[in-house]
């Protein structure tokens, strides 16, 4: 039931679909008769979009989850390194083509950061992870796995957990595999690490961040295109709004 409304909140909270509801309450109330309470829920919908898709507020939503974990820095002669987990993101098996021409951005970003370090640290394994939520959809932890292996990783080097659905699960599963107080090495997304580290230490992990796909640049230097709406800006306040949810949610989960 929890997980249910979780997954509702996430969707209908979106500064899209938050737009297209309150769009709709405002027809309701203007054809109503209530006209000016109509008007201002419309110009209320309106500039709640506008500026969920302006960069100067996305990038001010977003740098904050992005910034908590620096990016890992390797020193010479780390030995202690036996395990690198890489969570899962999404992928579309249709597309065609290699398994990793199928994986998202995201999980573009994890792979291929989870396979650099795995370079770095040859005693390492790499476990890839996450199951899918689609009955008949194949777990991106599969895809991870066969893209692995199209670029050279042994088997004998991989882990897949293919059945968790999100965070909390791939955290248990991961814990269940290494043993409690183990350190693993953790990619994700830049602004997923906050909650996924504070997931893994709730079961009683201690891992070392290794954040990735990072899509603020707080030293960039702003154009005129950047003080307009797009796309991009709106992509980035869903992202940050997300992980911010799923923060808040984190009291009712452990």
């Amino acid at each position: 039931m929890f997980s249910t409304l979780k997954e509702l909140i996430a969707v209908y909270a979106m500064p899209l679909p938050l737009f297209l509801c309150l769009l709709g309450l405002a027809a309701l109330l203007f054809f109503s008769g209530r006209r000016r309470a109509g008007l201002g829920t419309g110009v209320l919908a309106t500039v709640m979009l506008l500026l969920a898709a302006w960069s100067p507020v996305a990038d001010r939503l977003l740098e904050p989850l992005e910034s908590r974990y620096p990016p890992l820095q390797i020193s010479d002669g780390e030995p202690w390194v036996e395990t690198i987990v890489v969570l899962g993101g999404g992928w579309q098996p249709e597309r065609g083509g290699s398994s990793l021409s199928r994986l998202n951005e995201s999980s573009l970003y994890r792979l291929t950061e989870g396979l650099k370090l795995l370079k770095d640290f040859p005693q390492a394994r790499l476990v890839v992870s996450g199951g899918s939520r689609v009955e008949g959809l194949a777990p991106v932890a599969e895809a991870y796995a066969r893209a692995a292996n199209e670029l050279g990783v042994s088997s004998e080097r991989l882990v897949v957990i293919d059945w968790p659905t999100d965070t909390a699960g791939e955290a248990q599963a991961v814990r269940d595999l290494l043993g409690e107080d183990s350190r693993p090495l953790l990619v994700t997304s830049a602004s997923h690490m906050p909650r996924a580290m504070a997931h893994f230490r709730a079961v009683g992990l201690d891992p070392v961040a290794a954040p990735t796909h990072r899509m603020v640049n707080p030293g960039m230097k702003w154009s005129l295109i950047d003080w307009l709406p797009t796309s991009q800006a709106l992509s980035k306040t869903e992202r940050a709004l997300h992980e911010y949810m799923g923060l808040a949610a984190l009291q009712w989960e452990h």
